[in-house]
């Protein structure tokens, strides 16, 4: 159990109990850890529009994802999941400010009006909708006729969590990942919140965080870490994510 009193956090635990400044590194990982489940119960995700567009992503998550695009340059930046295409439409408009690269997302049952949202968007030049299942051989042999050539590619997994799902995708679109670039397995928060509104049980082991562990464990060329912070002048470096241990990077 975490509390508050004054300017302390305390937690109760199987080791006793803990105190710690409400301005410690470890005070801010608790209250975030707070903050986090709370915003789950509360759907807080689902309250963010981009460029019109519903997007239902943490906008620290999208701080620190942007800074990864700007540093990998990417080409091409394919996209599982597309539901109404906010974040879609954000990739796309750090494709036009940096002036190269382009979108595709994958969408197995993408509803009309999304789809039309989407292609009257001023930014719908930069973005190709693919139809299908991700997993399908079909679906994948037709993103990667996208892949050009010498294209710097980055890829998003934000479509379903299951555990065998995700490492399904991973091994079908991590191939396409180009060195020093990432495919990021999104919601891994799923097993830290197990108990909470709209969970299962088995969410401890099932979700894209153990994905990304099992895939990086059967696959050296790729490694789970966080990318690193380009700046940071504050006294903490715990990111507050939804997206816990799902970046993967391919090494050189």
């Amino acid at each position: 159990m975490i509390t508050i009193e004054g300017d302390l956090v305390t937690v109760d635990g199987p080791d006793g109990r803990r105190e710690f400044p409400i301005g410690s590194k470890e005070g801010f990982q608790l209250l975030s850890k707070l903050w986090l489940r709370s915003g789950w119960d509360t759907k807080y995700v689902y309250s963010f529009t981009w460029l019109g567009r519903p997007i239902i992503q943490l906008p620290d998550d999208l701080m620190r994802l942007q800074e990864v695009i700007y540093r990998v340059q990417p080409d091409l930046i394919i996209e599982v999941g597309v539901a109404h295409g906010g974040s879609l439409l954000f990739c796309a408009g750090l494709c036009r400010l940096m002036g190269r690269g382009r979108v595709l997302g994958i969408e197995i049952a993408l509803r009309p009006a999304n789809r039309a949202a989407i292609e009257a968007h001023p930014l719908a030049p930069l973005v190709t909708l693919v139809d299908g299942s991700s997993t399908d051989p079909d679906v994948v042999e037709q993103v990667r006729r996208h892949v050009e050539p010498g294209d710097r590619v980055l890829v998003t997994l934000d479509g379903c969590h299951d555990r065998d799902h995700v490492v399904a995708e991973l091994e079908a679109y991590a191939p396409l990942v180009s060195p020093n670039s990432y495919i990021i397995a999104m919601d891994g928060i799923m097993e830290e919140v197990v108990g909470a509104p709209r969970t299962q049980p088995d969410w401890t082991w099932n979700n894209p965080k153990q994905a990304a562990r099992d895939f990086a464990q059967a696959h050296p060329e790729f490694v789970v870490e966080e990318p690193p912070l380009p700046f940071n002048e504050g006294t903490t470096d715990t990111r507050v994510t939804y997206w816990p241990g799902g970046y993967l990077r391919r090494l050189p």
